[in-house]
């Protein structure tokens, strides 16, 4: 796995053979150093994809229209620090926006699973990935590198785990989503927020042990308190060392593990 530096706000920084990103100045408890936005394309400069324009900052969007002739606007959910921007971008480049939710496409229809979209020279895939969001997808570039590379969103994170946005997100959808992601192999994973990571098949097995040991923390903790017991009770049992920061994203996913506990017994 990846543990270099981010690189300031600002710059278009390359990642893969076929992905170079620029990273938002919107770091937080939540987006780590910030968010990234995508830039696809065959050739540094050419015609290109933006993915996710991230927040409505009117430098952070400037530079990312100056990146290239923007063909496509696609986006991996719905959250603000993702989509904030959507609307202002394509006014300032007139590039349809998709994205699975209807509400955040203009003058673009709605992404479809399975779906492959060739544009800026790049064929990518698109995986519905639910879990984090009812609407997350991901972006597979099979010809980027030779195992090919997955624009992940928030559903794989460059550092830690991702939040479950109970109840749009799931932990039942979250863990299949895992499952369909594992079968793509080692690809290299670019996340929305932090490093790259070089092997998703390996990332995914991680983050399927992190979700096992939750949940065996959580049953520990109802067969003391009993199978009634709030959120509140076992967010302070399983995640009483996390910041108060977070704490509300600790007890979204709590009550998405209890829901997936109680469903499945």
């Amino acid at each position: 796995m990846s543990t270099s530096a981010q690189p300031a706000p600002g710059r278009i920084v390359s990642s893969t053979p076929l992905a170079r990103y620029r990273l938002a100045d919107n770091p937080g408890p939540m987006s780590l150093d910030g968010t990234r936005s995508y830039v696809l394309a065959a050739e540094p400069g050419g015609p290109c994809v933006i993915v996710d324009p991230g927040p409505a900052d009117e430098e952070h969007l400037a530079g990312l229209a100056a990146a290239g002739k923007v063909e496509l606007v696609l986006i991996t959910h719905r959250h603000p620090d993702h989509t904030e921007g959507a609307e202002r971008f394509h006014e300032l480049t007139g590039a349809p926006v998709r994205a699975a939710d209807p509400a955040f496409c203009f003058s673009g229809s709605p992404l479809q699973d399975g779906e492959t979209i060739s544009a800026g020279g790049v064929e990518i895939q698109v995986l519905a990935t639910p879990g984090h969001t009812s609407d997350s997808v991901c972006f597979f570039l099979p010809a980027d590198g030779p195992s090919g590379s997955v624009l992940t969103g928030d559903t794989i994170l460059g550092r830690g785990t991702t939040v479950l946005d109970y109840p749009d997100g799931t932990l039942q959808d979250f863990m299949a989503s895992l499952e369909k992601l594992g079968r793509l192999g080692p690809a290299t994973v670019l996340p929305a927020h932090g490093p790259d990571l070089e092997n998703l098949e390996s990332v995914v097995l991680t983050y399927r042990d992190h979700r096992d040991e939750r949940l065996a923390q959580i049953r520990g903790v109802l067969s003391l308190l009993g199978d009634d017991a709030t959120v509140e009770q076992v967010a302070n049992a399983v995640y009483a060392d996390v910041p108060a920061s977070v704490r509300a994203a600790a007890e979204l996913s709590v009550a998405a593990q209890l829901e997936y506990l109680r469903v499945r017994g």
